[in-house]
């Protein structure tokens, strides 16, 4: 192999070296940053305020044979429930943000069955995102009791008696007609297959409506959803 070979293929690789070094630095600098912050208690950007339809999940958990685990919230006629409040990032969100999470009262849990009626969701909301809330147990249920106390239901939605069937711009425009400052960049509405899941609302740490792409991205596709109606109208 010749002499000037030699030196060409050295500095290729030593180039090629560099680069690769250069890629990994990057690489151990992002997730360094991400690591600081990933799942730190209190550390967030905003919260996402989740409704669900409980007439859609009553009538999927009967679909599925679950509806007996459903009985609390299932055997009356609720109409938008609590599903839980979300600390999010930008992009992404934290979760279960003490292993193991603090025990939760048992009297905290009996204090929020009027906006969350099923004892295994506020547990689990509790241990998945109330422990990235950087609050304690009390302060993180009163926020999502403010933060429900924020937001306006359509009333034609408040005692719904027959299926209804919707595009899901519809829905969205009826919760920002009735709250002041709410604006669609702020609101999801999600779907299953044909019926409404949830409607997903986007808040600032003071419990101020907020735009949020991301979550906003992930709205329902759908052309139309169902409503179906409330349980025991």
């Amino acid at each position: 192999m010749s002499h000037f070979l030699r030196v060409g293929i050295s500095r290729v690789v030593i180039s090629l070296g560099l680069l690769i070094a250069a890629a990994l630095t990057g690489l151990v600098g992002t997730a360094a940053a991400q690591d600081r912050r990933q799942n730190a208690p209190g550390e967030f950007d905003f919260y996402v305020l989740s409704l669900s339809w409980s007439p859609s999940y009553c009538e999927e958990a009967a679909e599925r044979g679950t509806s007996g685990r459903s009985q609390i919230q299932c055997g009356r006629p609720y109409a938008f429930v609590v599903h839980g409040l979300w600390p999010q990032y930008e992009r992404g969100f934290p979760n279960y943000c003490q292993r193991p999470s603090p025990r939760l009262d048992r009297n905290i849990m009996t204090s929020m069955l009027d906006l969350m009626p099923a004892p295994g969701l506020i547990f689990a909301e509790w241990d998945k995102h109330g422990t990235c809330s950087g609050l304690g147990a009390r302060a993180y249920f009163e926020t999502i009791r403010k933060a429900r106390a924020a937001v306006k239901i359509p009333p034609e939605y408040l005692d719904l008696a027959a299926e209804k069937t919707l595009a899901p711009a519809e829905i969205e425009e009826a919760f920002v007609k009735v709250n002041p400052g709410l604006s669609a960049s702020a609101i999801a509405v999600v779907c299953g297959r044909k019926r409404l899941s949830e409607v997903r609302i986007c808040m600032s740490k003071d419990l101020q409506f907020r735009a949020c792409e991301e979550t906003d991205r992930r709205a329902c596709r759908r052309d139309e959803v169902v409503m179906p109606p409330m349980r025991g109208t």
